[in-house]
């Protein structure tokens, strides 16, 4: 998409910066995780390419092998970039003991591991959908260990 007036407001302040979580109770775990875990861009473009995102470390190595033709367009790439972070973060609280979404005074969804460790999973999803690494099932492979 073209749009004169957007694309100097980017050349000015640069492009969006994520993902927030706003809410009446930010004590809603399971609100929050669910609504995190919506991930549809991500979701479309897996099923398009016949990968089913059933939240489990198979499908993130399944992401990873994916051909990153959203890379050719800036608005796909920073949307699949998110959701990419957000599908692995809900793999991880899905899968990892005592791993959970911490939502951060800004908005911002981490996973917090058991060990007190926190995940920015969201910009590990961004580094991943513009260079392809690290490798989603790495970062699982990291989260789970910890």
């Amino acid at each position: 998409m073209n749009i004169p007036f957007l694309d100097n407001w980017r050349k000015r302040y640069g492009q969006s910066r994520g993902v927030a979580v706003v809410g009446d109770d930010p004590r809603d775990a399971e609100g929050v995780a669910q609504l995190l875990s919506e991930c549809e861009l991500l979701r479309a473009q897996a099923g398009a390419a016949g990968i089913e995102l059933d939240d489990t470390v198979e499908s993130l190595a399944a992401l990873d092998q994916l051909l990153p033709l959203w890379r050719d367009d800036p608005e796909i790439l920073l949307w699949l970039g998110n959701d990419a972070g957000l599908y692995l973060g809900t793999v991880v609280v899905r899968t990892v003991p005592g791993a959970r979404w911490q939502v951060w005074p800004s908005g911002r969804p981490v996973v917090r591991l058991a060990s007190g460790r926190e995940l920015d999973v969201v910009e590990a999803g961004r580094e991943w959908a513009l260079s392809g690494t690290p490798e989603l099932s790495q970062m699982y492979a990291e989260a789970s260990e910890a």
